[in-house]
């Protein structure tokens, strides 16, 4: 049990620099070194200005109420009832005043906080799309959008209150222990202080360890959460399995694991709300006490004694404030941290500095001696060697697990390969920019993923900016147009969520329309038709035919049938080439390629 305490301070410690660091990162958002966004750092000064301004007149409000009650209880003096009123008046004016002030600085910071929000947000949507592919499918869509929320929460949360909670309810103590020990002795002081350092070391002690018990809350919620969307995500597949019983419970479990934490951390808030409460109350009946015995001395007038309860009222409020304040920074210092955690993950694949645009003049595909695995003990790609002359149509076949989706993610640059090289146009692929070697590349995988928006918006997908006669071309390219045509809502429907409302074969239309739209030199088609029925591949296979002419296309393909007009097919088994050549001249080889055909036509036979 000893051996604890010290893994529990670096625990700590870690926690204390991430704070740290989240501040370090924010703090550029409130003081920004770029003199075109100078309106921030008035903004900033002008809204620390109106706080102090608040805080001046929140501190002089109880000296105007000490003096209207002593007024009031004046005698024989005829004015000092009019007095009375004026200084009520006063009193009334300057709580007025000061909460304009407060009023007035959160207008004022308003537009700096949502202006970090945004540009916080937009940062780590950017970021997202840079990790690379390898990182998206490790981790699931739900939890990363939950640290997203919660981290972009918190942004204008922690700048309001890092400007207009900690500084000032100090310097707002400061003016008040001031006034009680330069009006009263040094015992009102002296309680007042004690009473505040066991509130603020009693509240720092139980919300960090609050921020723990909150931290295993949101774990929860985050796997709840993504357990939610991962069901939602695959509806039909519950649905196909009868499994929503199952779902149900998973999901329950899931949420009774996040209600336990969140008992836990209610049950804490109640300790610390007591406890609070405790100590304020001890401090305050102390200090009146005193004030009541000076009054029946008659040391002090009960304009005196009014006016210390009202400043250990003052002082009541913003220390509550503190405790909530507090647990809210850290709260907001963990999401956040979450969340440049996943801003400070590195892109696996980068482009060099200086890097040049990629320049097609024919598109040649070439793959020399291209080694590559997902997971280093386990490579997939030994040592490939290919080469695609320009304007040629490479099919590439093989069994399952034989690498070839994985040539065509290395051709895209989603990783880099682990030796060898791929070029196009002799110009390595780890040279030139991403965004230029995916504008040159048109892709038609085997899923295409439609957006939920309309149909026009999924095909002009393909290229930002295109005109509806561009779209429409497009479209009547890949034989969809006369469908979208005869849709009640024409190119305006829309097609649900990844695509559901449309069927595989309108579905595989509309991307291929989209890449054509596109209009890229070099053309890569992920079997593109192998999750389609016989009839529909017959009629898709026309589309991509055309989309072929006068480019450069490499077909992954899982049915032969498909493929055998290409001008070369490549056979691929377990990561290495194992046949190439024309269809004929693989059939009449007799080795695998011819194989793999005889055992497809006797399997549609059988079918």
């Amino acid at each position: 049990m000893r051996r604890a305490a010290p893994h529990s301070d670096a625990t700590l410690n870690n926690e204390r620099q991430s704070g740290w660091r989240t501040i370090r990162r924010v703090a550029p958002y409130l003081w920004p070194a770029d003199p075109a966004h100078a309106w921030v750092k008035r903004r900033v000064v002008f809204a620390m200005v109106a706080l102090l301004l608040s805080k001046l007149v929140a501190v002089y409000t109880p000296i105007l109420y000490k003096q209207a009650v002593d007024a009031l209880g004046a005698k024989g003096v005829p004015d000092l009832a009019l007095g009375a009123v004026g200084l009520t008046l006063a009193y009334g004016l300057a709580r007025l005043m000061s909460n304009g002030f407060q009023q007035l600085r959160d207008a004022i910071f308003a537009a700096v906080g949502q202006r970090a929000l945004r540009k916080l947000a937009l940062e780590t949507f950017v970021h997202i799309h840079r990790l690379s592919m390898r990182y998206h499918i490790t981790r699931k869509t739900g939890g990363l959008s939950r640290i997203i929320e919660r981290g972009v929460k918190g942004v204008e949360f922690l700048l309001r209150f890092l400007l207009f909670s900690i500084g000032p309810l100090v310097l707002e103590l400061l003016l008040i222990a001031g006034i009680l020990f330069y009006l009263f002795d040094v015992w009102y002081l002296a309680v007042v202080v004690l009473t505040i350092a066991i509130y603020v070391w009693f509240t720092f002690k139980v919300t960090e360890w609050r921020v723990k018990l909150r931290r295993e809350m949101n774990d929860q919620d985050t796997d709840a959460n993504q357990k939610a969307i991962d069901s939602l995500l695959n509806f039909e597949t519950v649905k196909y399995f009868g499994a929503e019983a199952r779902e149900a419970a998973r999901y329950d479990g899931a949420m009774q694991a996040y209600s336990r934490a969140a008992l836990k951390t209610a049950y804490s808030l109640a300790f610390l709300n007591f406890g609070q409460a405790l100590l304020i109350t001890s401090g305050l009946a102390a200090v009146m006490v005193m004030a009541a015995i000076g009054v029946q001395k008659g040391d002090l007038t009960v304009g005196d004694f009014v006016m210390v309860n009202a400043y250990m009222i003052q002082i009541t409020m913003p220390l509550n404030f503190l405790g909530s304040v507090y647990r809210e920074i850290r709260q907001a210092l963990v999401d956040m941290g979450e969340m440049f955690d996943l801003l400070e993950q590195p892109a696996e694949v980068t482009d060099k500095p200086g890097a040049p645009a990629l320049k097609v003049t024919g598109g040649q595909v070439e793959l020399d001696n291209v080694v590559f695995g997902y997971d280093a003990e386990r490579p997939i790609l030994h040592g490939i060697s290919l080469t695609v002359e320009p304007g040629k149509t490479v099919a590439i076949v093989g069994s399952s697990g034989s690498g070839k989706s994985t040539i065509g993610r290395l051709l895209f640059r989603f990783y880099d390969v682990v030796d060898g090289a791929v070029r196009i146009d002799g110009q390595d692929v780890r040279d030139v920019t991403q965004d230029s070697l995916h504008d040159m590349i048109g892709v038609v995988p085997q899923d295409t993923v439609l957006f939920n928006d309309t149909i026009r918006y999924n095909i002009a997908y393909g290229r930002d900016g295109a005109s509806q006669e561009e779209i429409e071309a497009a479209a009547r390219a890949a034989q969809i147009h006369d469908f979208i045509s005869a849709l009640p809502q024409g190119y305006d429907t829309t097609v649900g969520e990844r695509g559901l409302k449309l069927s595989g074969g309108e579905k595989q239309r509309v991307g291929i329309a989209r890449t054509l739209l596109k209009n890229p030199p070099i053309l890569l088609l992920d079997e593109a038709t192998s999750a389609l029925d016989t009839e529909t591949e017959q009629e898709i296979q026309g589309a991509l035919a055309r989309a072929g002419q006068g480019r450069t296309v490499i077909t992954i393909a899982h049915r032969l049938s498909t493929i055998a007009d290409a001008d070369r097919i490549v056979v691929l088994e377990k990561g290495e080439i194992v046949e190439t050549g024309t269809h004929a001249e693989l059939l009449e080889r007799q080795g695998r390629y011819a194989f793999l055909w005889q055992r497809q036509a006797s399997e549609q036979e059988a079918a």
